[in-house]
């Protein structure tokens, strides 16, 4: 592995995170969960937050791993977790329920996320220090590029597809008031999605993630030198630095914009244009692909811009389309709109971990990119709620989109917090 192909180990890192990535195709479970178990929309909502908190939490766990015991047998951990918790959440679910879901695709599922997420991002950002744009941001497309293949092939199961319409019309006529269930063939089918799911997500993703080391290693052990220019600050000193919060802020706002405009956007879709479920539903499984082409396209980008100057773009990019679409009701134009947005809340992923290892170096990266993700699992859980609160007191999902633009225009100013320390000259040069 002394000799390995940084592009190999960029394309393993790449399937790994594909696996992980489907996480964010949870609303394809919502309505049969809640359809077969008489659940609420809150109760389906707090599987899915549940999993994205305790990414965080994985994240500074594997951060901290990887970074002494090298990334292959964390990032393999952490596809392994992921596939026991879908597995398990399909093998218990119908049995005991909520809480059980929330222990297993929650806890078990959301812990494997953030060890198997943080781990080839900062090996493969290793890899490219000439290009930590482009390595990161290919990294992390894997991971919005998973919901899309994920999308396509669930929906592509006949009996889920099956128990998915089915759910609808059970929906419809309860909100009338008349009786209606799904059958137990159809429950079996969502339960059976998340065992053979996890299945799968062990088996390739771990094999996938057996491939990822850090350069100049044979087994995955950390490198013995620096391999990459930089400041190389520990942990402890990095999370006391104005830097380190600016970062963390940065990617809390983005993330807390995109997820609560995520988690609504076909109800959302449907207030601004009056199209039918399975119009909304379509359009915007086939937008979401933007989200993983973001990661890659701004990453990319931020190689030749600068990073800081990157994440202002994507800021202000982001309150002018949020300012704008509750006023257009056009399919196609709101539909490229939401693409807009997709394209810069993937980009935000794809630009974060290079801009990390700018300021701090990459020789601790995966614990300081790890702490870092905290803020991604705060957001998990502050997203959904502020919509909720906003739908509460405004009527609309739509009358948060103002209140979104106001939080990116208050992440404007961040970027020049976030300022990489100068070098020093080399005394020996």
């Amino acid at each position: 592995m002394a000799t390995a192909n940084r592009w190999a180990i960029a394309a393993a890192g790449t399937v790994s995170m594909a696996c992980l990535g489907a996480v964010y195709s949870w609303s394809l479970f919502a309505q049969p969960l809640s359809a077969a178990f008489g659940w609420s929309a809150t109760t389906t909502t707090w599987a899915f937050s549940t999993a994205i908190l305790f990414l965080g939490f994985g994240a500074v766990a594997g951060g901290r791993w990887q970074d002494r015991a090298g990334p292959r047998r964390v990032a393999l951990a952490g596809a392994l977790l992921w596939g026991l918790g879908n597995a398990l959440a399909g093998l218990g679910v119908a049995r005991f329920g909520a809480a059980w879901l929330y222990a297993t695709y929650g806890v078990v599922g959301g812990l494997g996320l953030g060890l198997g997420y943080v781990t080839p991002v900062a090996a493969v950002t290793k890899w490219f220090p000439d290009r930590r744009g482009l390595g990161g941001g290919m990294v992390v497309m894997g991971f919005g590029l998973g919901a899309f293949l994920y999308n396509m092939v669930l929906r592509s199961v006949p009996a889920f597809a099956d128990a998915a319409r089915e759910s609808g019309a059970v929906l419809a006529a309860r909100a009338a008031g008349r009786q209606a269930s799904l059958g137990a063939s159809q429950v079996a089918a969502v339960t059976d999605a998340f065992l053979l799911s996890g299945i799968a997500f062990a088996v390739v993703g771990g094999a996938a993630a057996s491939l990822i080391v850090n350069p100049g290693t044979a087994g995955g052990a950390p490198a013995s030198s620096a391999a990459a220019a930089g400041p190389d600050l520990p942990p402890g000193p990095a999370v006391r630095t104005v830097r380190f919060w600016a970062l963390w802020l940065m990617l809390f706002l983005n993330v807390t914009a995109g997820i609560l405009f995520i988690s609504n956007a076909v109800p959302i879709m449907r207030e601004l244009t009056g199209v039918p479920p399975a119009t909304a539903v379509a359009v915007y499984g086939a937008i979401a692909l933007a989200n993983g082409l973001g990661r890659f396209f701004w990453g990319a980008v931020s190689d030749r811009v600068g990073r800081r100057a990157t994440f202002a773009l994507l800021y202000g990019i982001q309150v002018a389309v949020f300012l704008t679409v509750g006023r257009v009701h056009a399919l196609w134009l709101v539909s490229a709109l939401f693409a807009v947005v997709l394209l810069c809340y993937g980009g935000g992923f794809g630009t974060m971990p290079a801009l990390t290892a700018d300021a701090f170096g990459t020789r601790h990266l995966g614990q300081i990119y790890g702490w870092i993700l905290l803020a991604w699992g705060a957001a998990g859980v502050a997203g959904p709620l502020f919509v909720a609160l906003v739908k509460d007191h405004g009527g609309a999902y739509a009358a948060a989109l103002p209140w979104t633009a106001g939080l990116l225009v208050a992440a404007l100013p961040l970027p020049l917090l976030a300022r990489p320390p100068r070098r020093r000259p080399d005394p020996s040069g």
